[in-house]
């Protein structure tokens, strides 16, 4: 075989592969419903209370905090104990505040985390202990006590410009540190219809769970696509009073996950993250540099030998100034995915702070089909 031949079979095989990967089409990852939907309801709820650290070694709020005084002497007060604001000292107590997350269907006497937070001007919590804390919801209604020692993961030591901090120990989490005293109603069992909410907005992964449940359930209609982040779902003769089965049996589905495209910007560090259904339409990139360096040298002049009284040794600076401009390069993209973008831009040397001045103008060209989004 002449080697014209050998050539000409050879381009043929890469323009045949080539047009087999361009026609194939790329699935979409598929991912389990309970990873990107939730039942309508069912979610935690936020608690919240103020409390007292003690134990402190010295790192406490200073004696000017004022509330601090007033609810350490109010505590000692309901204790039989009557101290006046002004004669207290706080170092050793630190005002917090206490937040909480009470998870759905928590029963009464189960055990919750709790993270404790300085109020005041205390430098530490470390080695303290929280008192008692009412953790009310927004109703204002108390579900929750919390009480214990605190970890803050990190600590201090040393005083004033000579000291040492690791992590922020004015924060800090007391495990299973609050004990629930109330529950949250809401009627389960009993539904005989619910909502799916989609995390992420989107009509075709809402159609395709849809009907992917109908599938599992023997191809009746129970499922229905209200919107772009809503499921209605008709609980089946089958499966009532059984809805945890009937859920379990959803949430293992796998569904493919469609979503626009989309380009995420962040001018601050430089970082952009770009889908994998981001086209460009055709377009021609040009790019180049203007680097202008100014450089400074300082050297010494000293006055030569047997010089006139007053002479003194001073500092010249010797400034050189530069400026390089690299050649503007032109490149051509023309119907381009995610991967030939990046390919091509790499090509001409961009940096990311270029690459985001480039999609920002290719977006203003009108010639990137994605939404660009700067954060």
């Amino acid at each position: 075989m002449r080697s014209e031949d050998r050539k000409r079979i050879q381009k043929g095989l890469v323009l045949l592969v080539g047009i087999f990967f361009f026609v194939l089409p790329i699935d979409a990852e598929a991912v389990r419903i309970k990873d990107i939907a939730a039942v309508e309801g069912v979610r935690e709820n936020s608690l919240i209370g103020y409390g007292l650290v003690i134990g402190l070694n010295g790192t406490g709020d200073k004696t000017g905090t004022t509330f601090t005084v007033q609810t350490l002497s109010s505590m000692l007060k309901k204790m039989g104990i009557a101290v006046e604001p002004s004669a207290v000292k706080v170092k050793n107590v630190a005002a917090v505040m206490v937040t909480a997350k009470l998870p759905p269907f928590v029963k009464t006497g189960s055990r919750i985390d709790v993270v404790v937070s300085s109020l005041g001007d205390a430098t530490s919590l470390q080695g303290g202990t929280l008192l008692l804390t009412p953790l009310k919801g927004a109703d204002q209604q108390v579900y929750a006590v919390a009480q214990g020692p605190i970890s803050i993961g990190g600590f201090i030591g040393g005083k004033e410009g000579d000291s040492v901090q690791k992590n922020h120990p004015t924060a800090g989490r007391v495990a299973e540190g609050a004990q629930v005293e109330k529950e949250v109603g809401f009627a389960f069992l009993n539904k005989e219809r619910f909502n799916l909410l989609l995390r992420q907005q989107d009509f075709t992964t809402a159609l395709r769970i849809s009907q992917a449940i109908n599938a599992q359930l023997g191809g009746e209609a129970v499922a229905t696509a209200v919107d772009s982040g809503t499921i209605t779902l008709q609980v089946p003769d089958f499966y009532k009073g059984r809805l945890v089965e009937l859920l379990a049996a959803i949430e293992s589905l796998e569904v493919a996950v469609d979503l626009p495209a989309r380009v995420v910007v962040n001018e601050r560090t430089g970082t952009i993250v770009m889908g994998d259904q981001v086209r460009i339409s055709e377009v021609a990139v040009s790019h180049g540099n203007l680097t202008i360096r100014v450089k400074t040298d300082f050297q010494v002049s000293q006055p030569p030998p047997f010089a006139p009284e007053g002479s003194e040794t001073v500092v010249v600076p010797q400034r050189q100034t530069e400026v390089r401009e690299e050649d503007a390069q032109i490149l051509m993209l023309r119907g381009a995915t995610i991967g030939e973008v990046v390919r091509g831009l790499n090509a001409i040397g961009v940096t990311p702070r270029d690459l985001i001045a480039i999609l920002q103008a290719i977006k203003a060209a009108g010639a990137l089909q994605a939404e660009l989004e700067i954060l």
